[in-house]
């Protein structure tokens, strides 16, 4: 087969599954035990994946909810930082998933009780019932209802699990981007955790979020670190990264040369998102027909490096206010590949204090192009951002 665009396998984009999902197969084995330990009436605790962003954390995430869909769990998959209520997207995804349970269990009374709750529940985040359209029970009064989310969250978690239980599936919700929740929504999610384990519930709770994920769940609720499992997520082997370039070409009955897949893992450095980009671009530049060069791969990933300047580094920098960007070109001066910086190492290069630059940092972590992953330290939330800065900062 030619290399040739339309049979191009790589598959750039955000939350995205790649055509092989290489060296993740530790992570796949844990969903799979956790639902099997929950379906056996054995205690589990959820599962938090963290990381910089494109590592895959919301294909994992994805692929998790698959699993669970497909032994016909209720589902709940909710993205926080979207400028919703917590309470309004959990609502809109359970009732889709409760929707179709109902259909295939329509004798359960803890069901019809489950979906009582619900309706109580979404009713809080939408008075007129909009969202609750399709769930056909009468709201179950007194249940789920408080207003008080952390409450609320927990009795209907415990009603659907115990549905769940009958019907002898689980419940899975799962929170991407779970740092951007206030902490009082954090606190929910993770009291609901804990209600459900207390009460050996099958239940998990899951999510994904930056690696300052962990301290935010303890700073909401202190028993957080114990409720969870943590997992950081981080760049593919070199293994994995050959496969990942490899298989998706050779199921089309095209190779790699040993120096064109070389050069293009240096490039990606093991970053997952990296690898479908520099892929796709090196796939287009391959005039085939069954193999790629080290040619080919030198110019896609001049290419996509360019791609990657103008649209994923380049929209992240123009986002950021003119004092903004002095405050992350301080940042990149002094940052190691993406290790974290000291705050008052950019302060002192600002030549400022402190106090002074805090509303810059506030504001460039509520944009989502820093994170704090400990007190006094900041650190870009992608990959090589601060190489990008630093290339700027060099241009005449």
């Amino acid at each position: 087969m030619s290399v040739d665009a339309i049979s191009n396998p790589f598959a750039p984009g955000a939350g995205q599954r790649p055509p092989e999902l290489a060296g993740r197969e530790s992570e796949q084995s844990r969903f799979r035990i956790l639902l099997d330990r929950l379906e056996a009436g054995r205690s589990e605790r959820g599962i938090i994946l963290t990381g910089l962003r494109g590592v895959g954390k919301t294909v994992l995430m994805e692929d998790m909810r698959s699993l669970a869909e497909q032994r016909g769990w209720i589902v709940a998959f909710a993205e926080a930082g979207t400028g919703h209520s917590f309470r309004l997207l959990a609502s809109q995804t359970l009732t889709a998933s409760l929707r179709a349970t109902s259909l295939r269990h329509r004798t359960s009374s803890r069901l019809q009780r489950a979906l009582g709750a619900l309706k109580s529940f979404s009713l809080q985040a939408s008075p007129d019932g909009s969202v609750s359209i399709g769930i056909e029970v009468d709201p179950l009064i007194g249940r789920a209802d408080s207003g008080n989310l952390e409450l609320d969250l927990s009795e209907l978690i415990i009603d659907l699990g115990g549905a769940a239980a009958d019907l002898r599936v689980g419940v899975l919700l799962i929170v991407d981007e779970m740092q951007e929740l206030p902490t009082a929504d954090i606190a929910a999610v993770a009291s609901a955790a804990h209600q459900a384990n207390r009460l050996q519930l099958p239940v998990a709770i899951s999510g994904a979020g930056l690696p300052n994920l962990p301290a935010a769940l303890t700073q909401a609720k202190s028993y957080a670190e114990r409720l969870f499992a943590y997992h950081r997520i981080g760049s593919l082997s070199s293994d994995a990264t050959a496969e990942a370039l490899q298989r998706p070409a050779e199921s089309l009955g095209v190779m790699w040369e040993p120096d064109a897949l070389a050069h293009t893992a240096t490039a990606a450095d093991g970053y997952p998102y990296f690898l479908q980009v520099f892929g796709k671009k090196i796939w287009d530049f391959a005039p085939g027909p069954n193999t790629i060069t080290a040619d080919d791969a030198i110019a896609g990933v001049a290419a996509a490096q360019h791609e990657l300047d103008e649209g994923f580094y380049g929209s992240r920098w123009e986002r950021a206010t003119q004092a903004q960007r002095r405050y992350l070109a301080a940042m990149a001066a002094d940052s190691e590949g993406d290790s974290p910086v000291a705050t008052r190492r950019i302060a002192a290069r600002l030549g400022e204090s402190h106090h002074s630059l805090s509303p810059h940092r506030i504001q460039l972590i509520r944009r989502g192009l820093i994170y704090a992953p400990e007190r006094g330290q900041v650190a870009f939330t992608v990959s090589g951002m601060g190489d990008y800065i630093n290339k700027l900062a060099e241009q005449p």
